[in-house]
Parts: structure tokens; sequence; C-alpha cells
């Protein structure tokens, strides 16, 4: 388990900067396979053998995302499921953001 994936999730209601590119660079290295878009949001592309397991996969992830109260956008298609998180409150990257993914990256 990361120390990402250790942490928990802060309210975020605004009033806090983004992170900066190098800070953002420091934390995707800590992740598996998620792509930073545009410094804006992280995104990742997952692959299932049917859409049972993809549907599986997005419930437990809508559990984890509950608990947390951090929302990613997800994508669920046959055999495929895409996420997309960002905090919406400031509309850029924070470390929620990474929280979520490291434990996105442990259920996976």
């Amino acid at each position: 388990m990361t120390e990402l994936a250790k942490k928990k999730c802060e309210a975020c209601e605004g009033g806090v900067s983004a992170l900066t590119p190098s800070q953002i660079g420091e934390m995707l290295g800590q992740l598996k396979g998620w792509s930073v878009i545009d410094n804006h949001h992280l995104q990742k592309e997952l692959e299932f053998p049917d859409f049972v397991s993809a549907l599986s996969f997005v419930n437990k992830l809508g559990e984890i995302a509950e608990d947390e109260g951090h929302h990613p956008n997800i994508s669920l298609t046959y055999g495929k499921v895409g996420i997309e998180i960002w905090t919406h409150s400031i509309d850029g990257l924070t470390e929620n953001d990474f929280i979520l993914a490291a434990k996105v990256d442990e259920l996976s």
C-alpha cells in the first residue's frame, strides 16, 4: 500500500490552491497507469474481461468514493471503465485526487 493510499481525503470547499506541475509530477510517480491532462485532472482506463467484472469494479469504486467523500467521473462500457478525478471546487488537482487515485490502484 502506498503512502497516498493510507491517507484519507479531506473536505475541500475551495479556497486552496491547485497543485503546481512539479507537485503533480511528484505525486504522479506514486500512482500506476494514470495520466495528467492539462495539469487539471487525472485520467485512467481499465480493461476487464466482460461487463459484469467492470460493473463490479465500479460498484467497489463507488463505495470507496463515498467513504472518502470525493467522487470521480466514471464511465462504464463492456469491458472498460474510465475514471477522471479532479477537485471540482477549485477546478484543478489537490492531494485528495491523488489519494483517491491511489485507492483505485489498490482496488484494481
